[in-house]
Formats: C-alpha cells, sequence, structure tokens
C-alpha cells in the first residue's frame, strides 16, 4: 500500500513539476528576449543566442532541483498525508521557481543598465 501511494506522490508531482518549469521558462524567455535585444543594442542573433543559453539554463537548473527533491516518504496512514506531502513539495518547488524567475529577471534588469551606462560613456566619449 505504501509503495502504491508513493507511485501516486511521484506521479503527480512530476508532471506538475514539469509543467511549471516550463510555462515559468517560456514566460519568462519570450519576454526577456526584448530585454536581450536592448541588452546587445538590437543585434538579434546574439541576443537570440544568449537568451536561448539562459532558457538551457534555467531548464537544466530547476528540471535537476524538481527531480533532486523527489524522494517521498509516506506512512501507512492515509491519503490525507499523501496530499499533505504533495502540497509541500509542489508548493516548495513553486517558491524556489519564482526565486528563480525573480533572479533571471534581476539580471536581466542589471545586463539593461550596463548597456545604457555603456552606452552613455560611449556618448561622453564623442562629444568630448
Amino acid at each position: 500500500m505504501e509503495t502504491t501511494k508513493i507511485l501516486i506522490g511521484y506521479s503527480v508531482y512530476l508532471p506538475i513539476a514539469l509543467f511549471l518549469t516550463y510555462y515559468v521558462s517560456k514566460t519568462l524567455f519570450k519576454n526577456g528576449k526584448i530585454f536581450m535585444l536592448d541588452i546587445f543594442k538590437g543585434r538579434e542573433d546574439i541576443a537570440e543566442a544568449t537568451n536561448k543559453l539562459f532558457e538551457t539554463g534555467f531548464y537544466l537548473l530547476n528540471i535537476g532541483f524538481a527531480l533532486m527533491i523527489l524522494k517521498m516518504q509516506i506512512g501507512q496512514n492515509s491519503y490525507q498525508e499523501l496530499i499533505e506531502r504533495l502540497s509541500y513539495k509542489i508548493g516548495g518547488f513553486s517558491i524556489y521557481l519564482g526565486i528563480m524567475l525573480f533572479f533571471n529577471l534581476y539580471f536581466f534588469f542589471r545586463g539593461k543598465r550596463k548597456a545604457k551606462e555603456a552606452q552613455e560613456e560611449e556618448r561622453l566619449v564623442f562629444n568630448a
């Protein structure tokens, strides 16, 4: 009975974790392309390549973490414990994904700020 509950837990947790990773990644990097174009001054090839590398890293980190925390230990008591453990795991993973999302946004904004500073420096050098 315990093995059945664990398998049910895995079959619920994994698709949800993978879907959340996919959804957050697609949303972040579809919109992040705009930042990359700004950072790389409209050079679409470099912006696209960099954005794709960030996306690949995002997938690797998040799917790796989701698999790392996969282990579930469920007693023989009830399905209530299974649902509680699943909610804890999925909730924790969602919080982790949110942190990763804001971490990536920080890098996008930081890159945009650095690109703007470099552009202002170039403007000052050419005007001097």
